[in-house]
């Protein structure tokens, strides 16, 4: 049996996947199945998150017995086959033909290796722009022009010190075009965004030149939102502390999506801003940048004009973008925190996102010096944000850091503030029916579909996976089972069909059409006349925008979803369902994700064994970029 038909024979396939091997066969015949599996497996790994397809390691994708080439037998066949691309490093031209590329260890298909060449190539041009000459001294801090040291000094109060990492990021901005700010919760990244904007308005006007130009962006519209607001909070204590409400005055009240920024094009995969009609931006601020795919962040980059800033937040310990690539990652591998040593091994894990070379002995860039990435990554590690409510900080580290004894002794003990270790229960709907029944029902009660949509926010099931007991579509499935009859003056009648009044929708595709994305949340609402209409959040918080519910894009209910689709959003109270048994999906990733979601209280529901399993667990993926960054 060939490994094409073992692979399909297992139902490791997809329909497309192997709808691509069986093209190739086709125009060639004689083509090894080596090549055709490996074309197949290539798809797969797209679907499942990855850049590309490591030949070396193909059971971390297919865990099915099966026969596997070595590594050195499938390069063989790879390298000799008309439908592979050999490229040298960087190269495009020698890529332009072929539908797959064998490069660095890496089996692409052609458009998602193009996707990360792009994209390392306008990290690249961003970073090597030097907006303002950096002075030659020893630090950060002493960088900050004569003219702007008052001001960075009560800004700063705690630079004095040297050991405020804030300040570090602020005063970097200030000389570098491409600045990551990378930490957990509470950690201050949009605080010290803030400030940087403020000295970076207050350096424009010093130098006579015009405020710079900036937008607040991130993957979600609800991830924009809570960054705009977490800006105009820190605003609001700039001027309380005595800086210039003018100097304030130029920065961004609102937030926007990636999409929205871009422009997005009805029926297209396009964007209306690009190389050829870059952003009309001096400064892009883009929050939760892990949950951004690999295709958006090279459409992102390109459409950064050159001498523009491009500001990076995110927190590396989240799960990846739920499309292909881990972007953020990847930048971080080549740019180690101020202060490490330049190199890809100072950052990654030791199951490292970037494969070995596969036994690729015609690829002499494998052992090719590594060059500096003109990037500045500064990590915060200070917690800011300490709610007396909820004390997730040492239940995330432990989870963080793959230490499970130390994560169930501090569930177990009941010693964390707001934490609540429901061990063994695989069933909250049956446990705490009430509680979770009142919430639901209270959102048809809102005075305004702008007051619905925010009080959704404060409670939500967050799973592991989508099918199964403890999987999102069941529990959605059986929460509208126990809505039918509560409503409040309707009767059984308000919940036939698909839709009823208080029903909570996640969209789950894009619709430039609509400008709704996937991941935006909205809610079901009648008003006095019995007209029934879907709500999602617009440009304004407060005024929503309503859709027909026949005209929305794929879609389905939110009452629970997956810690995936949660990603970029918060809620005052979650409950963290897993699964009875371990899953391949679940990580320690997946469980910081989950738990970080919280802002007063964390239900966790699940057993001891599957949570150790879980810790055990790296979400890593395979990707190029950060090799191609550093050479």
């Amino acid at each position: 049996m060939s490994l094409l038909q073992a692979l399909t024979k297992a139902g490791a396939l997809r329909t497309l996947d192997h709808a691509l091997a069986q093209s190739l066969r086709r125009l060639a015949p004689d083509t090894p199945d080596a090549v055709l599996a490996a074309a197949a497996l290539a798809s797969l790994a797209v679907a499942a998150g990855h850049a590309g397809f490591d030949p070396g390691e193909p059971q971390r994708l297919v865990e099915a017995p099966v026969d596997w080439p070595t590594p050195e037998a499938w390069r063989q066949a790879l390298a000799s086959s008309r439908w592979v691309a050999r490229p040298q490093a960087g190269d495009a031209e020698s890529a332009a033909d072929a539908p797959l590329v064998f490069e660095h260890g890496l089996v692409y298909l052609r458009r998602y290796r193009e996707y990360e060449r792009r994209l390392a190539e306008g990290l690249r041009r961003i970073g090597s722009a030097e907006p303002h000459p950096r002075e030659e001294t020893e630090g950060d801090h002493a960088q900050v022009p004569t003219h702007l040291a008052d001001l960075f000094a009560r800004l700063f109060p705690e630079a004095a010190t040297g050991e405020d990492k804030q300040s570090g990021a602020a005063a970097a901005a200030l000389h570098h075009s491409l600045l990551l700010v990378t930490g957990g919760p509470g950690t201050g990244k949009t605080t010290t965004i803030t400030r940087m904007l403020v000295l970076l308005a207050a350096q424009a006007l010093e130098s006579g030149t015009a405020p710079p130009r900036i937008a607040l962006a991130a993957p979600t519209g609800r991830a924009a939102e809570r960054m705009a607001e977490s800006v105009r909070n820190a605003v609001q204590a700039l001027t309380a502390l005595g800086i210039d409400p003018a100097l304030c005055a130029h920065l961004p009240t609102a937030g926007t999506t990636l999409h929205r920024l871009l422009g997005t094009i009805p029926d297209s995969p396009g964007f209306r801003h690009h190389a050829d009609n870059p952003l009309p931006l001096d400064v892009v601020v883009v929050d939760e940048a892990s949950m951004i795919d690999l295709p958006l962040m090279a459409k992102l980059v390109e459409a950064v004009p050159d001498g523009a800033r491009l500001v990076l937040l995110g927190d590396p310990d989240q799960l990846p973008s739920v499309e292909a690539g881990d972007v953020l990652s990847g930048i971080l591998e080549a740019t180690p925190p101020v202060g490490a040593a330049h190199g890809r091994e100072t950052h990654t894990p030791t199951d490292a996102h970037t494969p070995a070379p596969a036994g690729d002995p015609d690829h002499a860039q494998t052992g090719t010096k590594l060059t500096p990435f003109p990037a500045r990554h500064i990590h915060l590690t200070r917690g800011w944000r300490q709610s007396a409510e909820l004390d997730l900080a040492p239940l995330a580290a432990a989870v963080r850091e793959g230490d499970s004894g130390t994560a169930l002794s501090l569930l177990r003990s009941g010693e964390l503030s707001g934490v609540h270790f429901h061990e063994g229960n695989a069933d909250p709907l049956q446990t705490h029916r009430e509680h979770l029944l009142d919430h639901w029902t209270s959102l048809a009660e809102a005075s305004d579909p702008a007051q619905a949509l925010a009080n959704a926010a404060r409670l939500r099931i967050l799973t592991a996976v989508r099918e199964g007991p403890q999987g999102a579509r069941g529990l959605n499935a059986r929460i509208e089972e126990m809505l039918a009859g509560t409503r409040r003056g309707a009767g059984p009648a308000s919940t036939a069909g698909r839709y009823f009044h208080g029903r909570l929708l996640l969209i789950t595709e894009n619709s430039y059409r609509h400008r709704l994305f996937n991941g935006d949340i909205g809610i079901c609402l009648r008003d006095a006349a019995g007209a029934l209409a879907a709500w999602f959040p617009g440009d304004d918080p407060a005024s929503p925008r309503p859709f027909h519910p026949a005209a929305l894009p794929a879609h389905e209910s939110a009452f629970a979803m997956t810690v995936h689709k949660a990603q970029g959003s918060e809620f005052d109270e979650v409950w963290l369902v897993l699964p009875a048994r371990f899953n391949r999906v679940l990580s320690r990733e997946l469980v910081y994700t989950g738990l970080t979601r919280a802002r007063h209280a964390l239900h966790l529901a699940g057993s001891a064994e599957v949570i150790a399993e879980a810790l055990a667990r790296h979400a890593g993926r395979w990707s190029g970029l950060g090799w191609r960054l550093t050479v």
